[in-house]
């Protein structure tokens, strides 16, 4: 058996044995995620706004 049909029998073996999950799990997890995504986002928006406001010379 080559290496790639190895790869695929292992793949197709994982897939066999993963579940699918449940919609609210999904949806906290997608809640969770856009959140983080949001806290790191407003944290650079406030750091981008300090150095905007240090480096500004009044020209």
């Amino acid at each position: 058996m080559s290496f790639v049909q190895q790869k695929v029998v292992e793949i197709i073996q994982t897939l066999k044995l993963a579940k699918k999950t449940s919609k609210d799990d999904y949806m906290t997890h997608l809640r969770l995620v856009l959140l983080g995504i949001g806290i790191v986002g407003g944290i650079a928006f406030v750091i981008k706004l300090i150095a905007e406001f240090l480096t500004f010379n009044g020209k």
